[in-house]
């Protein structure tokens, strides 16, 4: 692995809100009021020119637009969440004391989460400094990217930017929290440059999983910052929106690229992702291939894209379309309403109708694709869905590759439906599925366009990253122009360049039922003890006066070994916990506490070394 920046450790300040180098020209001028006019920036206007230099007289930019002068504001990146992990993707931008969001994400809790529903980045910082915090940014509709905005309109009321289709998708989870009052919706177009809060952003369209999807191009006083979203290079795209190299390009060329952040989920992947397209043909011969079944197609909700060829092919074939899924329904409904989305009505079929046609003229379009629990898909499975039942001979077509971690979920449920008698379609036998994320063919091609001074990468499991910055380094951005941060990370970018600037909490909040961050590692702990090796209780009852134990203690256990060995074992406990409890009273121990560490210490001893096992000991002392 190519070198890393390692600055030397700036003042720790830095890590508690303040924008990095205090004491500087221009740093006493007033500070942006806290509403402020968010209008757009044409192209050449007084607020930023075409060549990105904001407001800036061009003598304070060399030949190759990457040097300022030492008294230019720097701009801070903060990471909240996404590195080191697939989802809670949330950074901040900062110039001047004031703060942009880029990405709110969730992200599902892995199977050491007994009991998560989600898990968010760790808002302490934006709670710390909420009145400087100008507005949040969403680069697409995912909720990886958007489905924390709930809880951060709890805290914040801020303006959210974003395309249309991505604001809609985003006030679900909002409208559901009873929030939306909190937030004002924004939408934005391919090509828009706002000025926000404290610099000018720029939209630039990309080719995503979900359509509308952005790189953000940040006009700074550093010069341009570009965070590029999630992407892939896709040259026969569904709706044909490309991503736009030649925007990325002309700053490339024009001001220049001064910071590059880039997806890195693909980083490992050699070669370039297919196109969605492909996807297309494959499901048109799937289709072709079960002429008189009925075929149930499963994809996230999201993927208007999947959605629109899957009804394709459908309506090619002669087939009605139903959906499965409320927020299938609710995505179909709305990407239709925006034009995004083109079945006709006399297509589309209610899904309780689906029984009384023939089975070659039928196609289901649901949600479950990660095999959640809940969804369609896995009531299907199960024979629970209150809409239909699976029969024999049908086809379930499953157009989504697991997300990581979900992988246990997904087998099982295609288990499920073999019981069923169904055949089953999903990426490990056809073609149902392409990622929408670039791999590494195509992050060297953003490499050559963009020209960034500096870089790191973004968006991605730890060894995700490492791999985007070797690929950075054979691109020649490595070495020193390269930093590999985590969750929490700070850097700082300067007339001197990019560095380390301290951290900021960074870790997992998160959310169980209707509690949000109450849940400790702690208590995750316990419950993973619990779930691995059960619970073993006593119950003793004590006289503390007369320094003796009342009856024969009690031993309860759950989730635990059940076998004539066991009832040996707890017959010798009870009786070792009396007499160490009785020994403790005779020393003068009357404290419930200590009486309890006593029981738990002599019960725990015994368990470990008859049984090998070391469940959780839960002590109960009753003093009369």
């Amino acid at each position: 692995m190519p070198d890393v920046a390692q600055a030397t450790t700036p003042d720790r300040s830095a890590a508690n809100g303040r924008p990095g180098t205090a004491k500087q020209a221009g740093a006493d001028r007033a500070k942006p009021k806290r509403k402020q006019k968010h209008e757009p920036v044409a192209h050449g206007s007084p607020g930023g020119d075409d060549q990105g230099h904001v407001g800036r007289p061009a003598s304070e930019v060399s030949q190759q637009g990457h040097r300022r002068d030492a008294t230019t504001l720097p701009v801070r990146v903060v990471f909240l969440g996404g590195l080191g992990e697939i989802g809670r993707n949330c950074a901040c931008i900062e110039v001047d004391g004031r703060i942009l969001v880029l990405d709110v994400g969730i992200m599902f809790p892995d199977p050491d989460m007994p009991g998560v529903d989600l898990v968010l980045p760790d808002f302490t910082y934006l709670r710390a400094h909420a009145d400087r915090v100008d507005a949040v940014i969403l680069t697409h509709g995912h909720e990886d990217h958007t489905g924390g905005l709930a809880y951060l309109a709890r805290d914040l009321a801020v303006p959210v930017y974003g395309s249309e289709l991505t604001l809609a998708l985003a006030r679900n989870r909002v409208d559901e929290a009873g929030l939306a009052d909190r937030i004002e919706w924004i939408p934005v177009t391919d090509g828009e440059r706002r000025r926000i809060g404290p610099c000018d952003v720029e939209f630039i369209p990309v080719t995503h999983s979900v359509p509308h999807a952005f790189a953000t191009a940040f006009h700074t006083p550093q010069g341009v910052v570009l965070h590029s979203g999630d992407f892939k290079l896709d040259l026969h795209p569904v709706d044909g929106r490309r991503t736009d190299l030649a925007r990325m390009g002309a700053l490339a060329s024009g001001p220049g690229i001064r910071l590059l952040l880039a997806d890195s989920t693909n980083a490992e992947e050699p070669g370039f992702t297919p196109s969605e397209s492909t996807v297309g043909a494959t499901l048109r011969n799937v289709f072709l291939a079960h002429p008189d079944q009925r075929l149930i197609v499963t994809c996230f909700a999201s993927h208007i894209h999947r959605v629109q060829q899957v009804a394709d092919a459908a309506i090619a074939g002669g087939r009605s379309l139903a959906t499965l899924g409320r927020s299938m329904q609710k995505n179909v409904a709305l990407a239709r309403k925006l034009g995004i989305l083109h079945i006709p009505d006399r297509d589309l079929v209610d899904v309780e109708a689906i029984d009384s046609l023939d089975p070659g003229r039928v196609c289901v379009i649901s949600t479950g694709s990660q095999g959640e629990p809940m969804s369609a898909l896995s009531r299907l499975a199960t024979g629970e869905n209150r809409f239909f039942s699976l029969n024999p001979g049908d086809v379930v077509g499953i157009s989504a590759h697991p997300i990581p971690g979900n992988e246990w979920s997904v087998g099982k449920v295609i288990d499920g439906l073999y019981r069923r008698g169904v055949e089953v379609v999903h990426s490990g036998v056809e073609r149902v599925h392409v990622s929408g994320h670039a791999r590494q063919g195509e992050l060297a091609t953003l490499f050559t366009v963009t020209r960034p001074e500096y870089f790191v990468p973004v968006h991605g499991e730890y060894r995700h990253l490492a791999n985007h910055v070797r690929l950075a380094a054979t691109m020649g951005v490595g070495g020193d122009r390269t930093i590999l941060c985590e969750d929490g990370d700070a850097v700082l970018l300067d007339a001197d360049g990019l560095r380390r600037d301290g951290t900021v909490p960074g870790g997992y909040l998160f959310v169980d039922g209707s509690s949000v961050g109450d849940l400790g590692h702690g208590v995750l702990r316990d419950r993973m003890v619990l779930s691995g090796e059960g619970v073993v209780m006593v119950v003793a009852t004590v006289d503390v006066k007369g320094a003796e134990v009342i009856g024969t203690p009690q031993i309860v256990t759950r989730g635990w070994a059940n076998d004539p060995d066991t009832d040996a074992v707890l017959e010798e406990a009870r009786e070792l916990v009396a007499k160490a409890l009785e020994q403790a009273l005779v020393s003068g121990s009357v404290d419930q506490e200590a009486l309890g560490r006593t029981a738990r210490k002599t019960l725990g001893r015994l368990v470990g070394a008859r049984t090998r096992q070391r469940p959780m000991i839960v002590p109960v002392i009753v003093t009369v």
